[in-house]
């Protein structure tokens, strides 16, 4: 029924809006601003250097030389177009919907979900704690992404608690069918593996439910336009069929059967939630893409290169550490990796403490003590998972040549 979540929606009659729109610190506000608070948001995370790098991310599939092939920027926009079209048709709040769904990916490593699981073993062996894409786009917006303010100063981003919250929350490996909010205002650096608590907002897991959807079958549509699916498309007719029944099975009859069928069964009462028959079709296609995409034999050979070039290019900025001061430490890179050097240094001087640091434009807080050799490993991985697909395979052909 449409409007059915209406009374939940994060609006000023929510009784929790007051944890929903409380942030960090006070954000400063013009007097000619006039955008609500999950607007100012919205505009904070587009305007961000870790959004604009997501063009240049894997999603599924590395470097395609087809233009059309989903990129890590067009999934986040898939995930936006559908949370909207959900959280719109039950009443909940579409701004806050649209601010997570943009921001939910920021702290994604390059070369997708290889990347991740590469830095995620690098961080075990040297930090004992894993990498993993929702914690480390909390500690994007929270620590690492900066922005000017009004005065030019390098200040954090400051964003909502309802956004943060839906970053790290946004898990999309569902296997429960029912999702509702939890009730408690939790410290999120509590936080210690995916999907260990629900979010915190009906609009939250809006997003976590659109974030599967987006994807369950755009990976499809371009495993199928790259010719991977070629001897598996009558399996996967079969399956969709069964559930689709006379539809075109394509992306777009994919995603609207799956919308229409969550907001006609899902309620206050119940969570969100999809029929039997759709729930069922979801688990299977996902075994489906495991088997026949995720895992197949053509995109192993990218994943070992993903390998050399992520290890090379830590294990470079880690032996450069000399145990005492990191900024020395770093100017080892410079004779035979200026790029390097340069870039690592700029992102090290955003972060760590120096004399002159209170006369600089950088206002956001201090990160890292300089003799620190856990400090440093964690700068690293930080530098390496804003990185670009491109950007990294530059510095690693940098690093290995001559």
């Amino acid at each position: 029924m449409k409007n059915l979540f209406k009374n939940y929606a994060a609006t000023i009659d929510n009784p929790k809006l007051e944890n929903i729109i409380s942030r960090k610190e006070p954000l400063y506000h013009r007097k000619s601003d006039i955008r609500s608070e999950f607007e100012r948001d919205y505009t904070r995370i587009i305007h961000s250097n870790s959004y604009r790098r997501l063009k240049h991310k894997t999603q599924v599939f590395f470097s395609p030389e087809n233009d059309h092939i989903c990129t890590r920027i067009e999934h986040v926009t898939h995930v936006e177009s559908i949370s909207y079209s959900i959280a719109n048709y039950l009443g909940l709040n579409t701004e806050l919907t649209k601010a997570i769904a943009v921001s939910h990916d920021l702290g994604h490593s390059p070369f997708g979900h290889a990347g991740e699981r590469i830095l995620s073993n690098l961080s075990k062996n040297d930090l004992g704690m894993p990498f993993w894409h929702e914690k480390n786009g909390l500690d994007f917006v929270d620590c690492i992404e900066l922005l000017e303010d009004s005065e030019k100063n390098r200040q954090n981003l400051n964003l909502t608690y309802a956004v943060r919250d839906g970053i790290i929350s946004h898990c999309g490996e569902i296997d429960e069918n029912g999702i509702r909010p939890r009730d408690e205002f939790i410290d999120l650096r509590s936080y210690i593996h995916p999907n260990q608590f629900a979010p915190y907002t009906w609009e939250a897991c809006v997003v976590k439910v659109a974030d599967k959807i987006s994807y369950i079958g755009r990976d499809i549509q371009d495993a199928i336009t790259l010719g991977i699916l070629d001897e598996h498309l009558d399996e996967l007719y079969a399956l969709l069929q069964d559930s689709m029944k006379d539809k075109t099975l394509n992306n777009s009859n994919i995603i609207n059967f799956l919308v229409y069928d969550l907001c006609e069964n899902s309620s206050p009462e119940n969570g969100l939630c999809f029929s039997d028959e759709a729930f069922h079709l979801i688990n299977k296609v996902k075994e489906f893409n495991y088997k026949n995409i995720y895992f197949s034999d053509r995109i192993k050979p990218s994943n070992r290169y993903f390998e050399l070039v992520l290890t090379e290019i830590y294990n470079t900025l880690k032996t450069c550490f000399d145990g005492k001061d990191v900024f020395s430490s770093a100017k080892c890179l410079e004779k035979f990796y200026p790029k390097l050097y340069k870039d690592f240094s700029d992102f090290l001087y955003s972060f760590y403490d120096y004399p002159d640091r209170a006369s600089s434009k950088f206002k956001n807080k201090v990160l890292f003590s300089p003799s620190s050799s856990s400090d440093f490993y964690q700068a690293i991985l930080f530098f390496i998972s804003g990185m670009t697909d491109n950007y990294a395979m530059n510095i690693y052909n940098q690093i290995i040549g001559f």
